[in-house]
């Protein structure tokens, strides 16, 4: 009991970053369980169907590439379909949909991978149990787990300096469903805008550094209105050396939220802070080799799908299949994209850019479809091919628009550092906007993208592309 109690102290405290991507303790430790489940169902099918046919199944060591095989496809679907999304973790029947959706891909692809490398391979019917068991094991554990992983024992402890409207924004923040921390005092810093009540006066705590031990704290996030000739230097410096992790509310926010926030950042806590590094030469030469391979083959693959939207686009309205539209590229630079026609042909006066609205009445029938599921971004495989985009980035917008956003969104012209993408970090995280607030929004998931860019995460974001396609959000 002991042992179990430590182990959950232990992950409430903890947060794991792999490649600069903060992993939340209660998906890893789900994550970690679900992959012995697999293990386990993976083996349950084997055994199943050999004592059906008195077959010797053999030492389990004999089927380690079997079921390795099982095991990564299966939760590799679970992972791009948002099996560890906050929703799934919040709601079992969207735990379950998710579950049979990325079980039934994953025995697709690995139908395939069997027939390319039948040694690896599990035979029909051993596949079929075992998919059957994973989804049986996964769903159980979720059951009797219920809504424990979201409990207080696996959320990070934190004490807040600052009782103004910043402190508030995190008391907000950490009662979203799925939040990963809780936040366990608070503690007023002379601010003249006091807006959390229960705060306790600095004046009234003789030593901060045992209050926030006693608190049982894992860390302490800067919540200060005003920095300047403010900061309690003593105290932090105190509580830093009792193991206590101190982190500025900018990077704190970043961390938890996966965006870069407009209202708390400036110019000196970019500089500063991690990212936004140099050295990428060889995850850079990565990238391209990826883009041109992924890009070429998509081309060849995709041909028959874009040739057949484009005969039932000609056939439903007037004007070409495909157009060519100007965007903004790395560094500014402008370039045309590739687009299946989704609007009429008259949609927007000459050289007139106009924000797609939801509902939009200039959208075709076909072009309802091929935009929710991304067929029309298709063709845009030629910029790839061609090195004026790439898979993963910020989504390029148009002249006009970058125009009017770099007026009234500070650091707009910051995503423009990193080459555009089909998919990107902001896509899979914000649903389809077409207004000012939209474009602050995503404009945040971009900061982050570009200041955190890493192959990990490029990755994570192809994957968890097909959930955005199979699970649409607003899409226009």
């Amino acid at each position: 009991m002991a042992v179990s109690f430590t182990l959950v102290r232990y992950l409430g405290r903890a947060m794991i970053r792999l490649f600069k991507h903060y992993v939340p303790n209660t998906v890893l430790l789900l994550g970690l369980l679900d992959v012995i489940l697999l293990i386990t169902a993976g083996e349950l099918g084997w055994q199943l169907r050999a004592h059906q046919i008195a077959f010797d199944a053999g030492p389990v060591i004999d089927r380690i590439p079997q079921l390795a095989s099982f095991t990564l496809v299966i939760e590799t679907a679970m992972i791009g379909l948002g099996v560890y999304g906050a929703e799934s973790l919040q709601s079992l029947r969207h735990a379950l949909v998710r579950l049979l959706v990325s079980i039934a891909l994953g025995v697709l692809g690995l139908s395939v991978l069997y027939f390319l490398l039948p040694p690896i391979g599990f035979w029909r019917s051993n596949l079929l149990y075992a998919a059957v068991a994973a989804l049986v094991l996964l769903l159980m554990m979720r059951i009797l787990l219920g809504k424990t992983l979201g409990s207080q024992a696996f959320k990070r402890r934190i004490v807040v300096l600052g009782a103004g409207p910043r402190a508030a924004r995190l008391k907000q923040l950490a009662r979203t469903p799925g939040s990963n921390f809780a936040v366990v005092g608070y503690v007023a810093m002379s601010e003249a805008n006091r807006v959390i009540p229960e705060a306790i006066a600095r004046d009234a705590i003789y030593n901060l550094a045992d209050h926030v031990v006693l608190l049982n704290a894992s860390e302490v996030v800067l919540a200060l209105e005003e920095r300047r000739n403010a900061l309690p230097l003593k105290d932090l410096l105190r509580i830093k050396t009792t193991g206590v992790h101190v982190n500025e509310i900018s990077t704190f926010l970043e961390r938890e939220t996966g965006r870069v926030d407009l209202d708390s950042v400036n110019p000196s806590w970019l500089i500063f802070s991690d990212g936004f590094s140099s050295g990428r030469m060889m995850s850079g030469l990565f990238k391209r080799l990826f883009d041109i391979a992924a890009s070429l083959i998509l081309l060849v693959v995709a041909m028959p799908l874009v040739l057949v939207t484009a005969v039932l686009i000609k056939l439903e309205s007037r004007g070409p299949a495909l157009y060519r539209q100007r965007r903004v590229g790395l560094y500014g630079q402008p370039f045309h994209v590739l687009k299946l026609r989704s609007m009429r042909q008259d949609a927007e006066a000459p050289g007139e850019a106009v924000w797609a609205e939801k509902d939009d009445p200039r959208i075709t029938r076909i072009g309802r479809i091929i935009r929710k599921i991304r067929v029309d971004e298709l063709p845009q495989c030629w910029s790839v091919l061609k090195g004026e985009m790439s898979f993963v980035g910020p989504r390029p917008e148009r002249p006009q628009f970058v125009e009017d956003l770099e007026q009234v969104l500070p650091y707009y012209a910051e995503r423009h550092m990193v080459k555009p993408g089909i998919t990107g970090w902001a896509q899979i995280n914000y649903p389809y906007g077409a207004s000012i607030d939209d474009a602050r929004q995503k404009l945040e998931y971009d900061l982050f993208y570009a200041k955190n860019y890493s192959p990990f995460l490029d990755l994570l974001i192809l994957l968890q592309t097909a959930r955005v396609i199979l699970f649409p959000s607003g899409a226009r």
